[in-house]
């Protein structure tokens, strides 16, 4: 949906209010939290905190990884963590929003409802492509299985929940342009895509259905932006660079002069005399 139109098609989709500027922060196991939005929010109007591993197979994937070093959120309370997270950004001005990993939907159900409390997105984690989480019947696994993900977020929709879906490109068998509609006719008003190596299939996403787009990966220079808005997308996610201020600083600034010379240009042609002769036909 270029441009942050709001989707009309979805029948159980929420529309998702864009935030401004158009740059997000995307999570980072183990690293996502409060602090870290807090920290960068002079520079981006939404922060994807997590993720969070919510039941017990996801939780016993966390472990292994964190037994072979990588890093991971694992508190006692999966939603009180998340509760206590969104609460400690109530006077931050960011967007928030939650990237959750789950292979069943009664802990989705949960963390949806203190999502739609604060006003925060929901993200469904479908793009995790570690093989503990994969086992465990989440991450990208679940691009393979559509149902069980259309499940998912429909479940998060129905609880109050305005839905992100965390997806990637280069997943053996998974079209995405050819998923995307499927996802938000279930409910989903965002979709985050980490375009890997294939960020033209960001502007066949963004054409393949009504959602916000958001694009991800290598976003770090005017270059990289202007590359993923004129293909289409809504706004861009910075990701491993998230707690440098020079990287945030060049891609706030090259974002919003993308908007404003759009926005100019948008302002010039309603002005042209053809233009004015149409609208009073």
């Amino acid at each position: 949906m270029a441009g942050g139109e709001q989707s009309s098609n979805a029948s159980l989709s929420a529309p998702v209010d864009p935030f401004e500027p158009r740059v997000a922060l995307a999570s980072l196991s183990g690293a996502a939290d409060a602090e870290w939005a807090r920290a960068a929010s002079e520079f981006a109007g939404c922060a994807f905190l997590g993720g969070i591993a919510l039941d017990e197979a996801t939780r016993d994937a966390a472990r292994d990884l964190v037994a072979r070093d990588r890093e991971e959120f694992l508190p006692d309370d999966p939603v009180a963590f998340v509760d206590a997270q969104l609460t400690a950004l109530a006077d931050t001005p960011i967007r928030a929003a939650m990237n959750v990993r789950s292979a069943t939907l009664d802990p989705i159900r949960e963390v949806a409802g203190v999502c739609a409390d604060h006003d925060a997105l929901l993200e469904l984690n479908a793009h995790c492509r570690q093989a503990e989480m994969c086992a465990a019947g989440a991450g990208e696994t679940l691009l393979r299985d559509p149902e069980r993900l259309r499940e998912q977020v429909r479940v998060a929709t129905e609880a109050g929940a305005t839905v992100s879906v965390k997806v990637r490109t280069e997943v053996d068998d998974v079209d995405l342009p050819t998923l995307a509609p499927r996802v938000v006719d279930a409910g989903a008003s965002v979709l985050h895509v980490d375009a890997m190596d294939s960020e033209s299939v960001v502007g066949d996403v963004v054409d393949s259905c009504d959602a916000f787009v958001v694009a991800n990966n290598g976003v770090r220079d005017r270059e990289t932006v202007e590359e993923y808005l004129d293909l289409g997308a809504d706004a861009v996610s910075v990701g491993r660079p998230s707690d440098d201020p020079r990287v945030l600083r060049r891609v706030r600034r090259a974002t919003d002069d993308w908007f404003a010379r759009r926005a100019s240009n948008d302002a010039d042609r309603s002005t042209r005399p053809d233009a004015r002769a149409t609208e009073g036909r």
